[in-house]
């Protein structure tokens, strides 16, 4: 998918989206702005370079990860966008034609896997505002993105520095490690707003890891 295709003529700003999707549904953007170049870069590595790969984002919003993403995958790959808020997807189909927008609920992750002939991916990538989310939804979707994973795929996100003492965020960090035998906690990106860093996590414990 190397180079991103130029946006498509006429796409409305990345900004103005940004704002109508925050207005139409608050409390399930936790973003303040677009991720930057640096934070986005950060987490599209975790995205194969070679192969066919299938790699799946959850919550793209505007689509500056997405963007990163579709510059390193290869012309093979596959890369899905899940996202929940309609005109935010419809915003990214138009913006980002080569990507797979699909409108969903990353709860439901592996069921929109099987609609596309997917069992499997290599890396799930997320945007996702985990510090809004209960601990139940938490762990629904963790859940979802252990099955799509399996033993060898990958799993990144990030969270922003400021938040970490609110008891969502440590409780999500906690879950992170009880489900993943590796997390990785980067460092602190500070070309960003706000300052974010990224969990990158492998190999998931337990049975759900088998999960079909």
């Amino acid at each position: 998918m190397t180079p991103e295709p130029a946006p498509a003529v006429g796409a409305e700003p990345a900004w103005r989206e940004f704002l109508g999707a925050w207005v139409r549904n608050p409390g399930r953007i936790g973003a303040v702005a677009p991720s930057s170049p640096v934070l986005s870069a950060k987490l599209a590595l975790v995205a194969p370079s070679q192969g066919s790969p299938v790699v799946v984002e959850l919550g793209p919003g505007t689509g500056a990860v997405t963007a990163a993403v579709s510059r390193r995958l290869p012309e093979t790959a596959r890369h899905l966008a899940v996202e929940l808020d309609p005109a935010m997807a419809g915003y990214l189909s138009r913006a980002h034609p080569g990507v797979e927008v699909v409108t969903g609920d990353a709860a439901e992750l592996m069921s929109l896997l099987a609609e596309r002939d997917l069992k499997r991916v290599d890396a799930v990538i997320s945007g996702l505002p985990w510090s809004l989310f209960g601990n139940d939804t938490q762990r629904s979707i963790l859940d979802q993105v252990v099955s799509a994973i399996g033993d060898t795929g990958v799993f990144a996100t990030f969270a922003y520095s400021f938040g970490m003492p609110l008891p969502s965020a440590r409780r999500f960090r906690a879950t992170l490690h009880d489900t993943f035998d590796e997390v990785i906690v980067t460092r602190t990106v500070w070309r960003n707003l706000p300052p974010a860093f990224c969990y990158l996590c492998r190999r998931p414990r337990g049975a759900a890891r088998t999960a079909d």
